[in-house]
């Protein structure tokens, strides 16, 4: 287990426990105590625990960790599904694309296709974007042309929020846009847990031909701060194979076209 996989470890345990000591949490990664040591006194110089004597606490929201923290879980299956979720765009078209580990494997699967770069008649795949890390993904591997969102932005997202990115997506058009969420719910709808995040992401809903909601398995069924759109405006979900049956067919029924990667 690498450096940052083990700190994402920690850090879900103490999202889970609120507090844990070095000797659990080098018994639970099978690692030394010096190691676990070492991380607590890292992530602390980070502001993302707090120690104490003998072990750490959680700090602040502790489901909302950054972004380079969130990579290591669920790995496989968020390449599966942004490759799935990726295969649902066809060239020339202009696609709107959000923060979030699993939209960065979208950008990903997207920047390798050869057929996106130049369609049949010319034409470029037309990508728009909230999120910096994804601009780049695409900016550094692709010849497609990216638009990006302007506002202030989020250090644990990379994504760019507020009312100045909210006036560029309101003048644009999107043909499909897929969307990262952290919960989405027959009931409920999709949700993030962010109010500025979710209002962007309502924003492209809005401004969207048809829309895609990408989430994995651990995402189906749950419920989180603010609504980005009802249920009624989802034409496709894109999850993994690891999903709940029962929480699909509740999907399908409500006449969602559920992709399973």
């Amino acid at each position: 287990m690498d450096r940052y996989a083990r700190w994402n470890a920690l850090l879900e345990l103490l999202t889970d426990s609120g507090r844990i000591t070095v000797e659990d949490a080098a018994d639970r990664l099978k690692v030394s105590q010096a190691t676990i040591r070492r991380d607590f006194d890292q992530l602390s110089q980070q502001q993302m625990i707090t120690r104490t004597r003998g072990g750490a606490v959680a700090n602040g929201v502790s489901y909302d960790l950054p972004l380079r923290y969130k990579t290591a879980k669920n790995s496989a299956e968020k390449q599966r599904i942004g490759a799935a979720a990726a295969a649902l765009v066809t060239p020339g078209t202009v696609v709107g694309l959000n923060g979030g580990t699993t939209t960065t494997e979208v950008a990903r699967a997207l920047a390798v296709r050869p057929d996106l770069n130049t369609s049949a008649d010319g034409a470029q795949l037309t990508v728009v974007t909230n999120a910096l890390n994804i601009a780049n993904e695409l900016l550094v591997r692709s010849r497609m042309k990216i638009v990006v969102a302007g506002g202030v932005v989020r250090p644990q997202s990379f994504e760019l929020v507020g009312p100045l990115g909210g006036a560029l997506l309101r003048e644009v058009t999107l043909d499909i846009a897929l969307l990262g969420v952290d919960a989405i719910d027959p009931q409920l709808g999709a949700a993030a847990h962010h109010e500025g995040e979710a209002s962007m992401n309502a924003l492209m809903v809005a401004r969207a031909k048809r829309v895609v909601i990408i989430a994995d398995a651990s995402k189906l069924g749950g419920h989180a701060f603010a609504r980005i759109c009802p249920i009624d405006r989802v034409d496709t979900l894109v999850t993994d194979s690891g999903a709940d049956p029962r929480t699909v067919e509740a999907f399908r029924e409500l006449g969602l076209t559920v992709v399973t990667a």
